[in-house]
């Protein structure tokens, strides 16, 4: 699993909301059994409960979906469908996003 990868949600109560998890966890701990995960949802069903530099906008194949950040999490690595796309040409606003949520700057 890498660093900055959306993963297919398999959780069938959250993956019409968040149907894509973005792993952020760095390729260094790849042997622990949990991960940490970013919720991508439909920009469509969030566009009202945003915040540009907390919620980037992430256009894969022509859809744009919102990086949840705010609903991080950990979850084992099993809770992971297929690797779906790397998005780590994002990663500069993957880190803002992640790091106006711990920092508030």
């Amino acid at each position: 699993m890498r660093q900055f990868s959306a993963y297919k949600n398999i959780n069938s109560a959250t993956n019409q909301q968040y149907p894509y998890l973005l792993d952020i966890q760095n390729n260094l701990l790849g042997d622990l059994r949990t991960t940490v995960v970013i919720p991508l949802s439909p920009s469509a069903l969030v566009a009202d409960l945003t915040l540009s530099k907390l919620n980037p906008v992430l256009m894969i194949e022509e859809t744009s979906y919102t990086m949840m950040t705010q609903d991080m999490a950990g979850i084992t690595r099993r809770q992971l469908g297929n690797e779906w796309v790397d998005l780590s040409h994002y990663r500069p606003e993957i880190l803002a996003a992640i790091d106006f949520l711990l920092t508030g700057i």
